[in-house]
């Protein structure tokens, strides 16, 4: 369905010579772009938000969301099960070797494809009337306590800029963000597979050598494997389909998924240079949220409901702005830095380290026997890389 208020890249030309102002403009959007949007909307902030791609497509993502995010979700007006989000429930971990062990989530969480839901989300934003423009954004100038935003075909004015161009942007460059600077080995690949049989309710995570596989079914039945491999690993395959057939099969439990599957997509789709290096989420004023304030290892199972939390906190925080609760954008950065710091700072520290361990075989192999034999202390474990039940 097509809004009034929705602007596509054949568009910018017409409204190119316009003078555009809003209270808030928010780069990218994807989870975290866009729930800030609907939530600054419902509140009466006028939103203008940037997103360079059309609705829908697919995106590297482990399409996992944890039950926290699911009473903020509700109150947004956003019900993911009228969707047909699956019900997850449990989590199966195995080893390279083979070693598994199964446990209850204690809090669970459902899945989803980016596919349907970044449409389903962008649906809303538009009936809240944010204006959704479909242009990539080059480059941001704060100036004189105000932003401007220039994009291939405009100028933007806003009082506020939302950062949510996830992890690694062009537009990061020119923003100079010192992340962008670094080479990282880290590769995402991700595609949907029709399979023979799978447990709905479940969600697996597979240890190979030099990375992790992540698989749970989504709305439409389709199996959503996602992984992360390390560059040293993939590159004497020289190939996806290569790598799929020979490294990843080292696991058999994915040995045993992929005999028994059919991709859906035409290719995988990747990304390489995934950064799990620090960012602030604020610099040079721009407010930066989910994917692009900072990046949890995707073994967490946690980075969609991260960007949706940091989408609310970030939100809070105009909105005060605007009710004059904050005196001054400094307080509102100072504000949202410091919520930011206390719901994830720890989290990001604890799946570091969980990822270092897993990588190391013998580490791996210990922490799985470990585990085994304590229900309590795996427990302990998932949450300590997932937050309580947002409250709103």
């Amino acid at each position: 369905m097509i809004y009034s208020n929705k602007i596509t890249k054949s568009d910018c030309s017409s409204i190119s010579e316009q003078k555009i102002t809003c209270s808030v403009c928010i780069i990218g959007g994807g989870l975290a772009g866009l729930i800030s949007a609907i939530h600054l909307a419902i509140h009466n902030v006028d939103v203008v938000l940037f997103e360079k791609n059309e609705y829908p497509r697919h995106k590297v993502c482990g399409e996992y969301v944890s039950n926290e995010v699911l009473p903020y979700l509700n109150s947004l007006g956003v019900n993911v099960f009228e969707h047909g989000a699956k019900k997850i429930s449990k989590l199966k971990l195995s080893h390279q070797s083979g070693k598994t062990l199964e446990q209850q989530l204690p809090m669970g969480g459902f899945g989803v494809s980016r596919f349907r839901l970044d449409q389903l989300l962008a649906d809303k934003a538009l009936k809240s009337n944010v204006r959704i423009i479909h242009d990539e954004v080059l480059d941001v100038v704060f100036q004189n306590d105000a932003f401007q935003i220039t994009t291939k075909a405009q100028q933007i004015h806003a009082g506020f800029v939302i950062g949510a161009q996830g992890k690694r942007s062009g537009l990061d460059k020119s923003l100079d963000r010192q992340f962008i600077k670094q080479k990282t080995p880290w590769i995402g690949i991700k595609a949907h597979y029709n399979t023979k049989e799978f447990n709905e309710n479940l969600v697996e995570l597979h240890n190979f050598q030099g990375g992790y596989c992540g698989l749970s079914m989504v709305e439409n039945g389709h199996v959503n494997l996602c992984y992360l491999v390390h560059q040293k690993a993939f590159k004497s395959y020289k190939s996806i389909e290569k790598f799929n057939e020979f490294g990843l099969t080292r696991n058999p439990h994915l040995k045993r998924f992929l005999a028994q599957s059919e991709p859906v997509f035409e290719k995988h789709l990747s990304i390489s240079q995934i950064s799990f290096q620090n960012k602030p989420s604020v610099k040079s004023h721009v407010l930066y949220v989910g994917d692009a304030a900072g990046l949890i290892h995707p073994l967490c199972g946690n980075g969609m409901a991260m960007a949706i939390h940091s989408a609310k906190l970030v939100s809070e925080e105009i909105i005060k702005y605007y009710n004059k609760t904050h005196q001054n954008r400094i307080s509102v950065e100072n504000a949202y830095q410091k919520e930011w710091q206390k719901h994830f700072k720890k989290r990001l520290l604890f799946g570091k380290g969980i990822q270092n361990i897993l990588l190391k075989p013998n580490l791996s192999s210990t922490l799985i026997n470990l585990l085994s034999g304590s229900s309590f202390l795996l427990k302990q474990l998932i949450k300590q890389t997932h937050g309580k039940p947002i409250q709103v």
